[in-house]
């Protein structure tokens, strides 16, 4: 018996997941007009072991209490489900889980027909649905970007009630999800159980699942600031801030903004739902250890007066705001009209227990250790992450590559029309969500596909220019692995981003080809396409604290070989078009179990619990020499031993 994974209830709606994008996604925070809840916390769990894995929707387990429809466990959101469990069948689950939490909702809330209620996810992975009091208010596809729903109407029938927030959730990756998979079914009962199925993916990082972002009830007015949009530039010393603002629920609007300095005095005003800010004497945004002022944000507030059905209504808005720009030559990277070098780390969401749940002390951790390295940067590999880490980023002048989840995309159907369709809709989620992040200097729409294939060229043109019409602030990427030759999407890209592991995947063992293939693959690029190079990818797994001399591999004396082997290569190329260095990895990550993994991807230059390797000191100290042949350092911002 085969296994119905996406039972076909669900299917009905499936026109809604490839239309274009509507409305806007602020995140949401409180004001004078607004009200944030959160329902984080313990929730009541349970997964859908049935064969079919279709029971809870064939017996409507959202129309009641679910510890009314069999054993239910404790489950903490935000996390994922899989490391919660002693029980071996969760940590590999695939289908449907339901989580459920009910929460009361303030009375001033209910009483209030002015405002709406909306319950908002942050991510959940990777398709869902979500009942408010067994009544269906959305469904979304994809797992690391949020969606939301108006459920005003719902909780006011009856004010006395409980609010129960049921959502199902399913991780079944197919060949048109983004990241895809296949669901392969083993049918010999000499070998396998009845039923018995595997999830098959092309990524090399564990298929975490569950309810991985907080969840939130917020209030708005009826009338209300439903997106803001903000571009920057500048001329000398005046900065310059267009704003693009879009109400929702009335026509008959007054919208006045107000743009203050970090002391909190008005720096610029103006009125009207679009227009152009001017500063003088502008402090720009700039990244971390390019200069002594790095981060400085703004804030725009905005405010709204409207009428509709004879009732006024108010709402205010504050945005943060970093006043930079981003441009691309045909050899360097320029943040501010001046040359910006990526010196950083390509990260995982991942921690021990919680999976890829949103996790503050992880994320203060390592915002640590990034300022400790000296990394000015890093990629979002190989999806989103949260939308408060990216807001670090603004403050701290971390400077992002924001990647969608387009990794494994491996397989020629996958270039096929439905998934095209969705591609663009996560894109348009994605720019729709992180657009006004000054942090943010580049798109990147997927890692290492298979863009030799012949209908790469025509799927990335597609997906890169439909990011392009998105914003036209920022440049627009993926990242390659394929034959610089034979690469069908890289003439549509503004930057050559490369993946390659010489003496590791190729030439395992034998550090002394690694300066020769790299030069050459270098060479090859450029000459080919005359675009600035990022190594966005390059490493060597190491255990921690397994020594040999002269050095073998996954020994700590391996990883730093190699690390300066392919340092030598970039300080030659960086003098002429390669224009960043992102490690491969930060951290330690989980991954599926393979004959090639030792509980894990250990190409980390810290572990899993984030203590440094041996790499991590040889980084450390090339990192900071950059930044202090690159940037204007304060005193207290200079590495020692430079």
């Amino acid at each position: 018996m085969k296994v119905v994974l996406f039972p076909a209830l669900l299917m009905f709606s499936a026109w809604r997941l490839c239309s274009a994008v509507a409305g806007g996604m602020l995140f949401p925070k409180e004001s004078p007009s607004r009200e944030v809840k959160e329902v984080n916390g313990v929730w009541k769990f349970r997964a859908d072991f049935s064969d079919s894995r279709n029971a809870g929707f064939e017996e409507q387990w959202f129309k009641r209490r679910l510890e009314e429809t069999g054993p239910v466990s404790d489950m903490p959101v935000p996390a994922s489900f899989n490391d919660m469990s002693q029980d071996p069948r969760l940590r590999d689950f695939i289908g449907w889980v339901w989580y459920e939490r009910e929460a009361w909702i303030p009375g001033r809330w209910l009483a209030d027909r002015g405002q709406r209620v909306v319950l908002r996810v942050g991510s959940a992975h990777y398709f869902s649905v979500v009942w408010v009091n067994g009544v269906e208010v959305t469904q979304h596809e994809g797992g690391h970007l949020p969606f939301e729903a108006d459920i005003s109407d719902l909780i006011r029938k009856d004010p006395a009630q409980l609010c129960r927030i049921t959502i199902a959730v399913n991780n079944t990756l197919t060949l048109r999800t983004l990241p895809p998979g296949t669901i392969q079914y083993m049918n010999d009962p000499t070998r396998y159980p009845a039923g018995y199925f595997v999830q098959n993916t092309n990524f090399d990082f564990f298929n975490y699942a569950g309810i991985h972002r907080p969840v939130l009830l917020y209030t708005t007015p009826l009338a209300h600031i439903d997106d803001i949009t903000v571009q920057t530039s500048f001329q000398d010393n005046t900065g310059l801030v267009s704003y693009q603002v879009s109400i929702q629920g009335s026509q008959d609007v007054t919208v006045t903004v107000n743009l203050s300095d970090k002391d909190r005095r008005s720096v610029a005003t103006a009125s009207g739902t679009s227009g152009t800010l001017k500063v003088a004497d502008v402090n720009l945004w700039w990244p971390y250890l390019m200069h002594e002022n790095p981060g400085y944000l703004y804030s725009l507030e905005v405010h709204m007066s409207a009428k509709s059905g004879g009732s006024q209504y108010e709402d205010y808005y504050t945005l943060p705001v970093g006043i930079r720009t981003v441009q691309v030559t045909k050899t360097q990277f320029l943040i501010n009209n001046k040359p910006f070098y990526f010196h950083g780390v390509n990260k995982h969401e991942d921690s021990d227990i919680r999976g890829k749940g949103l996790d503050w002390p992880l994320i203060i951790k390592d915002f640590n250790l990034l300022k400790w390295l000296g990394a000015n940067s890093f990629r979002t590999s190989h999806y989103p992450y949260a939308e408060e880490i990216l807001e670090l980023c603004d403050r701290h002048g971390i400077v992002v590559i924001d990647e969608c989840p387009g990794v494994g995309i491996k397989d020629i159907r996958s270039f096929g029309n439905e998934s095209l369709a969705h591609h663009l809709v996560v894109m348009e989620e994605l720019v729709r969500r992180d657009k006004n992040h000054p942090s943010v200097v580049m798109w990147s729409v997927a890692n290492e596909p298979a863009s030799e294939m012949p209908p790469a060229g025509f799927y990335f043109k597609s997906v890169i220019e439909h990011t392009r019409s998105l914003d036209r602030s920022r440049p627009v990427t993926f990242v390659s692995d394929s034959n610089f030759a034979r690469d069908k999407g890289a003439p549509y890209v503004d930057v050559i981003c490369v993946n390659s592991y010489f003496s590791w995947y190729h030439d395992p063992g034998h550090p002394e080809v690694i300066q020769i293939q790299l030069n050459t693959q270098f060479e090859n690029w450029y000459r080919m396409y005359e675009k600035p190079i990022i190594q966005s990818e390059y490493g060597a797994d190491v255990v921690p604290g397994l020594h040999t001399d002269p050095p073998m591999m996954f020994t700590e004396e391996y990883q730093k070989t190699v690390l300066q082997n392919y340092h030598a290569v970039f300080d030659q190329k960086r003098k002429e078009y390669v224009i960043g260095e992102l490690i491969w990895n930060f951290a330690d990550f989980m991954t599926a179990q393979t004959i090639t993994r030792v509980v894990g991807n250990k190409k980390g230059i810290f572990s899993r619990q984030r203590q440094p390797k041996a790499g991590a000191f040889l980084l450390r100290e090339r990192y900071w020499r950059l930044a202090n042949e690159t940037g204007r350092l304060p005193p207290w911002g200079r590495y020692p031993c430079a």
